[in-house]
């Protein structure tokens, strides 16, 4: 099983989120970057940007497949990580530090609160495989 930090929550569609204040990281997980493979592209959402619960946000692309990155919860895109324009493949090495994808201010303070544990989340892994 991968890595799954404790203090973050996570979503069925392996986003995994981290909440420091009224902002949120967000990003995918460690079995989320396995399952895909190699990534070789990212199109990351644009600064400012407005997002509803469960909106597609944005797309990563891999050797393998693309997949579509689905907001965690509501909020506004207050940054992105530049570095993955240059430099995908950080999702694959360090997903949850260096590969993390955007921030957002939060919508609805308190909505993060029906995501998944990171013991939900390992449950729900490996049943995956």
């Amino acid at each position: 099983m991968s890595y799954v930090p404790s203090h973050l929550k996570y979503t069925k569609s392996h986003e995994w989120l981290k909440i420091e204040g009224d902002i949120a990281t967000i990003g995918i997980t460690d079995h989320a970057q396995n399952l895909l493979g190699d990534i070789v592209y990212l199109e990351l959402p644009e600064v400012g940007a407005q997002f509803d619960q469960g909106d597609e946000c944005a797309v990563v692309e891999s050797v393998k497949a693309a997949a579509d990155i689905y907001i965690p919860v509501a909020g506004k895109v207050t940054a992105v990580n530049e570095a993955l324009r240059d430099n995908p493949e950080l999702v694959n090495k360090d997903p949850y530090q260096e590969g993390w994808i955007f921030k957002i201010k939060l919508g609805n303070p308190g909505e993060h609160q029906h995501l998944l544990t990171n013991n939900d989340y390992m449950a729900l892994a490996n049943a995956e495989h």
